[in-house]
């Protein structure tokens, strides 16, 4: 894989004009990492799902990541070994085949969550995780630690992970989140994670 150096910032406007296709960044296996893993980063086309030749990431919080920092990549990025360093909201910009010269608009951000940084909370499923069709499980994140945030994800998708306020309780913390069992998309695995306010990309154990 071969580097070329330049200067994007996440704030910069794209200076040619025509440059406005929004592109979409995604992460694989999952934008969830855990610390000390990999996770492989692609600039896709707002149209269909190609790659762009060529693009470029920053970080939201313009902090100095060395792995990437001012560099070009093709196809695909391949981050890691991640530290807390890591987490945070990211955002892609790519140069078209036909113009390499002419950058995308910035894709809207995505966030990577570091996980393993906290003890890991427990999950419940109440009255339990056999649901009849119609009823309603309320799925229950709670630690002995205060959380502030909790994420709760569904295994195997590649949809954001659900945000959860933390609440106080009996010195440290939960969060509930109650779904109808009428929803296809229920059956499967969850994990929860907890993140506290000052930091909260960098999370828990799952």
């Amino acid at each position: 894989m071969s580097f070329m150096v330049v200067s994007l910032a996440c704030g910069a406007s794209p200076s040619p004009p025509g440059g406005q296709d929004k592109p979409f960044l995604s992460a694989w296996p999952s934008a969830v990492v855990p610390q000390g893993g990999h996770v492989t980063l692609w600039c896709h086309y707002r149209r269909g799902f190609n790659n762009f030749t060529n693009f470029t990431l920053c970080k939201d919080d313009r902090s100095h990541v060395p792995t990437f920092h001012g560099r070009i990549f093709q196809e695909s990025f391949l981050m890691g070994p991640v530290t807390q360093a890591h987490a945070g909201t990211y955002r892609c910009r790519g140069s078209y085949p036909h113009s390499p010269t002419e950058w995308s608009a910035l894709s809207e951000p995505l966030a990577i969550r570091v996980t393993g940084v906290h003890k890991k909370p427990s999950l419940l499923a109440l009255p339990g995780p056999l649901v009849k069709s119609g009823e309603m499980v309320t799925l229950q994140c709670s630690s002995d630690t205060v959380f502030e945030h909790f994420f709760l994800q569904s295994e195997g998708t590649f949809e954001e992970p659900l945000h959860l306020v933390g609440e106080l309780h009996g010195g440290g913390s939960q969060a509930n989140y109650s779904i109808n069992s009428t929803m296809s998309t229920l059956p499967g695995t969850y994990r929860c994670y907890g993140s506290v306010t000052h930091s909260p990309y960098v999370v828990s154990s799952p």
